[in-house]
């Protein structure tokens, strides 16, 4: 009889494992799928020799994150490898705009901006582990570092549109916009400024980085070293109700909010589960996966240097394509992520080779197609991509929730990135970690701090859990 169960073994649902393990006590990871790694895992989806990030591909929470960092992972087989240039951002009839390692030097590369750049992000950059151990904690508690969190704020609960007015030339607003639109939510929304900040001083402070050997080697490494302190794991297990796990005095689930409503009956209140019932998801991902005979041929040369490519043109352009998803539609042109691993990575692909990796955001649950419009956007700044194509693996919201329940109509952030359900009363009755069932707790992306593969959700869960469960400090 273990002393707490781990159901969903991701990101979250290992660290919370981790971290219940190093406290000494007894732990059972339960996993649905065949093999640990949630949306962090690594598989050949189109030939033979070319290895695929089917999930999540690059990694600046991954590195920053204050528990990963904790731990010796290395030993366990995660080596990091970090691009020439974290982030690039093809423009037409101009040079690309890079996101350079030194802040400095991508700000005097911003022109009239540079000024307004270097004020923007300079003191989050300055202060990195502090500012991370802010962002990354629970937003409803007091933070760590109030006065540099409170100048955060005055930045992240404004929308991207109003923090963009500090630019004026087309680079400086092209990058924020690129960045910030990971949220996944429309630009003219409060709160994703803050994203669109936070992953822009992470590339000044600790890179973008890729695991050497593709995204699964996190979830292994963690893995294993959660073996190594003497739990286990159960693969291919389902759990549809908690009637089906052994008693123990603590359950964590890294499930979403509405997964956890659906298994929790008669667990816990009606009202609570109607709550997490109604946790709106945010606009779905549209993914492809592609078999290269030789590397992208872009158009401007530097673009090669980065290991992330942000396609969609101008912040007009992609304030407009990010809005349309929200509404339920697609844009002609979406923004387009894109990561480039085998120029930094070559054993992911058989020599001479390559991979590459690129997702649009699209409405929740949409059953469309929107391969050729990524395709097109990669043309536009690299002609002569598609004639480098081998193979592709497409992947749509329901192929992705398919391969990963967690992904709710193909949602990678574990719901809507908005003010009502980060600080507002969407997010109060639901409590963070704990439920107002006695020893059962929530740690998905679902939970604060939110989305990204830094494991915090699932270590503040299991903090809950050793102080609330356990009575330990």
């Amino acid at each position: 009889m273990p002393d707490a169960v781990v159901v969903g073994a991701g990101p979250n649902g290992l660290a919370a494992a981790i971290e219940l393990g190093r406290a000494g006590l007894s732990v059972l990871l339960v996993e649905a799928n065949d093999s640990v790694g949630g949306a962090a895992r690594t598989e050949e989806v189109t030939l033979p020799g070319f290895l695929h990030d089917v999930g999540s591909a690059i990694y600046p929470l991954g590195i920053a994150s204050p528990f990963f960092s904790s731990l010796p992972l290395s030993e366990f087989g995660l080596d990091w490898i970090h691009p020439d240039v974290p982030l690039a951002h093809p423009l037409e009839d101009r040079p690309a705009v890079l996101l350079e390692r030194d802040l400095g030097c991508t700000a005097e590369r911003l022109g009239a901006d540079t000024g307004a750049y270097r004020a923007l992000l300079g003191p989050f950059v300055e202060r990195w582990p502090s500012f991370t151990r802010a962002v990354l904690n629970d937003p409803l508690r007091w933070p760590s570092a109030p006065l540099l969190l409170g100048r955060f704020a005055g930045v992240a609960l404004r929308s991207t549109q109003a923090v963009a007015r500090r630019f004026h030339d087309v680079g400086a607003r092209a990058l924020l916009a690129g960045n910030a639109a990971h949220a996944g939510t429309p630009l003219g929304l409060r709160m994703t400024a803050a994203v669109g900040v936070t992953l822009m001083a992470a590339g000044h402070a600790v890179g973008w980085p890729m695991p050497r050997g593709g995204a699964g080697r996190i979830t292994q490494a963690l893995a294993r070293y959660f073996t190594s302190l003497g739990g286990v794991i159960e693969t291919g297990r389902r759990i549809r109700s908690l009637d089906e796990l052994p008693p123990a005095s603590a359950v964590l689930l890294a499930l979403t909010y509405p997964q956890v409503a659906e298994i929790t009956a008669p667990a816990l209140p009606a009202a609570w589960r109607h709550r997490a019932a109604r946790w709106r998801m945010g606009p779905g991902a549209f993914k492809i996966d592609w078999a290269l005979d030789g590397p992208i041929p872009w158009t401007d040369p530097e673009v090669e240097r980065a290991g992330t490519v942000h396609l969609g043109g101008t912040f007009d352009e992609i304030t407009a394509s990010e809005r349309r998803p929200w509404r339920g539609r697609l844009h002609e042109r979406p923004f387009v992520i894109l990561a480039q691993p085998t120029l930094f990575d070559p054993s992911r692909a058989p020599a001479g080779r390559h991979t590459a990796w690129a997702y649009c955001h699209v409405p929740n649950g949409w059953d469309g197609d929107a391969a050729g419009r990524i395709e097109a956007q990669v043309e536009r700044f690299a002609p002569g991509f598609r004639d480098r194509i081998l193979d592709r693996a497409i992947w749509s919201p329901a192929r992705l929730e398919a391969w990963n329940p967690n992904l709710i109509g193909g949602d990678v952030n574990g719901g809507a990135l908005t003010l009502g359900q980060t600080l507002g009363p969407a997010r109060w009755p639901l409590r963070g970690w704990k439920t107002p069932h006695a020893g059962l707790y929530v740690c998905s992306a679902s939970t604060p701090p939110g989305g990204g593969v830094h494991g915090m959700a699932g270590y503040h869960a299991a903090r809950a859990a050793l102080r609330h469960t356990f009575g330990m400090r």
